[in-house]
């Protein structure tokens, strides 16, 4: 397969991950005494793809596949508004639930658009930083880039999303509980990044042709 074509691929994946995210927001569950929402799983995937993007075509093609999902984002939001809107038929007794599901809030969809944005880019740029000034492998400039971009994704989302409604010692319980998850997925997605710039290296582990299995191989 083309290295182009799987740059589609994993813009796709990025924009179905980031849409499914913002869906599942709208379910909250509780595990532990602690209350999260379901987009946790989804979200976190979005940064392992741009690492990978970043790392083999550069910032400026993950800065675009950032904006690409911000657009996603805002058509999803418009056609489930238009959804809505539309009469539904007199036998159909779903309406309700299809607006419990589909129409958010605007404060979180606006909480979670600008928490996106803001967090994306950090991830896209940071990644960028270490990787042009730092002489580190794969797995630090992953782990710092995402780790960081997810406390402040986590810092927008809350105060933006639940600022004001909350209990200020609740928010700041569900800022720590959103970090601890957040940072264990992180971490545990390290193995998928390398996997994925060898994918799309053709086998290649780093730009400077190492090759995983190799004898002499340097695991970076």
């Amino acid at each position: 397969m083309a290295r182009d074509h799987k740059l589609i691929l994993l813009a796709g994946l990025f924009t179905a991950s980031i849409v499914c995210a913002n869906v599942l927001a709208s379910k909250l569950f509780e595990v532990g005494g602690f209350v999260m929402t379901a987009g946790i799983l989804a979200f976190p995937l979005t940064f392992l793809v741009t690492d990978v993007i970043n790392d083999v075509w550069g910032r400026a093609t993950a800065q675009t596949v950032v904006w690409t999902g911000l657009a996603a984002n805002l058509l999803m939001v418009l056609m489930f508004r238009v959804g809505i809107i539309l009469p539904p038929a007199g036998f159909w007794g779903g309406q309700g639930a299809f607006e419990s599901v589909l129409g958010a809030v605007p404060r979180i969809v606006l909480a979670s658009m600008v928490a996106y944005l803001i967090s994306q880019s950090w991830d896209v740029h940071i990644f960028d930083v270490i990787k042009r000034r730092l002489p580190t492998g794969l797995w630090l400039r992953n782990n710092l880039s995402t780790i960081s971009s997810q406390i402040i994704d986590s810092a927008i989302f809350l105060a933006l999303a639940f600022g004001g409604i909350m209990p200020i010692p609740d928010l700041v319980q569900m800022f720590f509980v959103y970090v601890v998850v957040k940072l264990a997925i992180a971490l545990l997605d390290t193995p998928l990044v390398y996997l994925g710039v060898y994918w799309v290296r053709g086998g290649t582990f780093d730009a400077r042709g190492t090759r995983l299995g190799h004898p002499h191989a340097e695991i970076r």
